[in-house]
């Protein structure tokens, strides 16, 4: 008996940093099709993201949004994972301004997990703007912890 190796939360692959502004919908639906090609969602995901944000805002202040799928979309998911967008010049989320644009698919209740552990590393006003200034590797080793 062999067992599939879990995948990882972030692969640098999912990092997209430097990018440039474009419409919250737009946004959304790159994010999302990062997830789809990582492996971690089947397409639909992504319009439940778009669901999500219909009705409730993902933005959580600091220049951070986290956009994820509606409840009724878990079974859209097949492994838990994330997806970053960087924007140095701010895109509109809205009425607000973000900076950083972080996708996320959570299998079961991993999705709050993997939500605190964004918010923890995002608490400080700086962070943002390591995130924000730093290239792929930097912002791989700021969210996964990795090297």
């Amino acid at each position: 008996m062999f067992f599939k190796k879990k995948k990882e939360l972030l692969y640098k692959e999912n990092i997209k940093v430097g990018c440039k502004p474009d419409t919250q919908e737009n946004v959304i639906r790159a994010v999302g099709q990062m997830l789809v090609d990582g492996g971690y969602v089947d397409q639909p995901y992504v319009e439940a993201m778009l669901e999500r944000e219909k009705s409730f805002s993902t933005f959580m202040g600091n220049g951070l949004a986290l956009p994820h799928g509606v409840e009724a979309a878990k079974k859209q998911i097949k492994a838990s994972g994330i997806a970053v967008m960087t924007f140095p010049e701010g895109t509109q989320w809205g009425s607000e301004t973000v900076k950083i644009v972080i996708g996320i698919a959570g299998v079961g209740e991993e999705h709050l997990q993997i939500l605190s552990v964004i918010a923890d590393k995002m608490l400080a006003p700086e962070a943002t703007e390591e995130l924000v200034s730093g290239d792929v590797n930097n912002v791989y080793r700021i969210l996964s912890g990795k090297e």
